[in-house]
């Protein structure tokens, strides 16, 4: 801090100085011309001196961000003439342009980033990305002021080096005009003779040539990407989209809304994991194990206790008729209805325009298509353990049909991982009455959550029935006679589990294999690798979903489908970046946990200057009259505003709670805006109001209302 001190003293002594001086007058061209045989004298007796003067003053001008930087490089043309002026001036711009940038970075860029991390970050990202170019583009057009430019790069992540290359190239054009018209220097009577309207224009053109030459690389790139490949001439197909889940359905929708001619194909199930195996299945169980639950605690709401007594068979059954109630929604004939053409078989991609489909009975059908969709979605991640297939196992795909041929729920269930997917079924089985010990081998459950809400989480869960080992790495499995072994290992020493069925739910992986990606060259590394505006190696080949990341979860597939649709059908003329800033999710143990932006730690971890605001369901009415006050609403703020950064909610309707700052955060709405809006009495979401007025009532300003205390007493009289 000290160092930082003494830099700002000295910038601000120094500034103080030139104008204190009246050196500022000198930089004028009048104030030039008149001393410009003055100059010259000097320049004639020591030209060595003179011309390392001139340097050092020209660094100091610029890396102070004085005016008149100008006026010099004017006259070092009309002292050492084109050559040596352009050297002098090219040089000392580019060292005092690069001192100011560094001055910035020092001085202000860490704080800048502390207050304003989120807005930063994609601005870091473009600069990563594309900076050399928009540096150069600006350096190239003198109506952006130079000195701004130093200073504001420096609050950006671009390298050092890349600057200052970059700044030295870039200046180059204006510093030779400028410098020879230094060399003319009686003939000018103001600024304006060197910086003409055509001039300026001429160096707007020059401006936009690094992006027309990025687009003449990215030309080049494709002609080169697709020079093994000879595209149809004509297409039978606007786009074709691979999978039927949350993406493929989307995306497909959107295509044939705008009347694209749009197939669509499906291997198996229409509405992919999310309708037959995930979201839908998984929420139904949830409702049973929580009906379940109430029975046994009824005592909660004045009523007795019970211990309700059920087949597991009928749970399994209530489970598949909530997903086929829900399957008409994602069905063939609804979206054949809306004008996409469903066809059912296996697809590979032959070239970038080109879809084999094999359907179930071996017969195939070749389409050529403009542009293609790959949204194959995951499956569950299964751990390589050895053992396991002896042992078999079930995971959140198999569990469905496994467990609905069961009177009554496995004895003894061991979950693996204790993600959402593992917290979720392990509540919900220990709940109908299976006895759960859930392994984790990380030190605690839900690791993307705060300590306090992992903590939460755990203390639920182990009230619901289920035993929770963190810290526990699975080892192996086993079969010992008729038992079934699992074998884990915790601070050195292994340990034996003893169990009658063994769910993995250690994660998901994307769907990669079989569609033709590896024979197109297209890179995957765990999941598709795409740019930001979800193109592929081909630029008419997209992927949205789970296939691509980063988040695996439906809303996200569906979010990505309208950029990967749209970029798709309508890239030539606009693309779009697929926007990720707000990204809600929940996680349905009871009570839920939901959470969009940063939570605590993440603010931490980014070094971010922020408060939090909390408010307890114990004080909610509605809360209260349900006997529902576990949980809280916990709101990251920068320190001192009511910007929104991010928000966990914990309790009864976390997940529908959430929306609301979803929608403020998307359009920049502070608390104040969520205090200032009617909520309905008494329901959940009055929650986030009065989180809102905790915030408030925090940032009170106590100087006014301590004068508004001594109005009202002396109106009292």
């Amino acid at each position: 801090m000290l160092k930082k001190l003494i830099i700002l003293a000295t910038a601000i002594l120094l500034i103080g100085l030139f104008f204190a001086f009246d050196l500022h007058q000198v930089l004028t061209l009048d104030g030039l011309k008149a001393r410009m045989d003055d100059f010259s004298n000097w320049q004639q007796r020591s030209p060595v001196l003179v011309a390392v003067g001139f340097f050092l003053i020209y660094v100091l001008v610029t890396a102070l961000s004085l005016p008149g930087a100008a006026i010099l490089t004017l006259a070092a043309g009309g002292l050492f003439g084109l050559a040596t002026g352009l050297i002098i001036v090219s040089f000392a711009s580019t060292i005092g342009a690069t001192l100011a940038f560094l001055v910035s970075r020092y001085l202000l860029r860490e704080s800048i980033e502390k207050k304003f991390s989120a807005r930063l970050k994609p601005i870091n990202e473009g600069i990563e990305r594309d900076g050399a170019f928009y540096l150069f583009t600006l350096r190239l057009v003198p109506i952006f002021p130079f000195f701004l430019i130093n200073l504001l790069m420096g609050l950006t992540k671009i390298k050092t080096i890349t600057f200052y290359l970059v700044s030295q190239i870039g200046m180059l054009a204006g510093t030779v005009v400028f410098v020879n018209a230094g060399t003319q220097l009686a003939q000018l009577d103001s600024l304006q003779g060197i910086l003409s309207f055509n001039l300026l224009f001429s160096f707007a053109l020059l401006g936009v040539f690094p992006l027309v030459a990025k687009s003449i690389i990215s030309s080049i790139n494709k002609r080169r990407v697709y020079a093994k490949w000879t595209k149809p001439k004509k297409f039978d197909r606007n786009m074709v989209v691979i999978g039927g889940g949350a993406a493929g359905l989307v995306s497909s929708y959107i295509a044939a809304t705008v009347r694209a001619k749009v197939t669509l194909v499906e291997t198996h199930k229409m509405g992919g994991d999310c309708l037959n195996y995930g979201c839908v299945p998984s929420k139904a169980i949830i409702k049973s194990a929580k009906v379940a639950e109430q029975f046994r605690h009824a005592e909660n709401y004045g009523l007795d206790n019970h211990n309700p007594t059920f087949s597991v068979k009928k749970v399994m059954q209530r489970v598949h008729d909530v997903v086929a109630q829900v399957e008409p929604h994602d069905s063939i004939e609804r979206y054949t209805g809306l004008g996409v053409e469903v066809k059912t078989g296996y697809a590979t991609i032959i070239d970038p325009w080109t879809v084999e489909i094999k359907a179930q009975d071996g017969s195939t059908e070749r389409l050529t298509t403009r542009s293609i969709v790959i949204a194959t979605g995951a499956r569950p991640f299964v751990p390589p353990l050895p053992g396991l297939n002896d042992v078999g196992y079930v995971t959140s795909d198999t569990l469905w049909e496994t467990f609905a041929e069961l009177d009554t729920p496995p004895k003894r269930l061991v979950v693996l991982g204790g993600g959402p997917i593992g917290c979720e079924l392990s509540q919900s089985f220990a709940r109908l009455g299976s006895k759960v010990i859930q392994v984790e081998m990380a030190d605690r459950i839900m690791l993307r959550e705060d300590l306090e809400v992992s903590e939460l989480a755990h203390k639920e869960l182990t009230e619901s029935g289920v035993e929770i080992l963190t810290g526990h790495k699975a080892l192996r499995c086993e079969l010992q006679g008729d038992k079934k072994i699992i074998v884990v290992e915790h601070e050195g020493q292994e340990i034996e589990i003893e169990f009658d069925q063994l769910l993995c739910a250690v994660g998901r992986s994307a769907r990669l294999e079989g569609y033709g990606l590896e024979e197109l060259g297209i890179e995957t590394n765990r999941t598709v690798q795409t740019n930001d505006y979800l193109e592929t190696l081909y630029p008419n080949i997209f992927a949205a979903g789970d296939i691509v990341g980063p988040y695996q979860f439906t809303h996200v597939a569906a979010h990505q489908a309208w950029f990967a649709a749209v970029n798709a059908l309508f890239g030539t003329f606009k693309k779009f970046k697929v926007d990720y800033r707000v990204i809600p999710w929940t996680t349905f143990i009871d009570p839920e946990v939901a959470r969009v932006g940063l939570n605590e730690t993440e603010a931490k971890q980014q070094g971010i200057d922020y408060e939090v605001t909390r408010f307890e369901f114990e004080e909610l009415d509605r809360a209260i009259a349900e006997s529902s006050t576990k949980g809280f609403i916990k709101v990251i703020t920068p320190k001192g505003k009511d910007t929104i950064l991010g928000v966990t909610i914990v309790g009864q309707q976390a997940g529908d709670l959430i929306a609301e700052f979803v929608l403020a955060m998307k359009h920049g709405l502070g608390l104040n805006k969520i205090l200032g809006t009617i909520h309905a009495y008494p329901t959940w979401a009055e929650g986030n109001k009065y989180a809102a007025g905790e915030w408030k009532r925090n940032h009170a300003p106590q100087t006014i209302l301590n004068w508004l205390e001594k109005y009202h007493t002396w109106r009292r009289g």
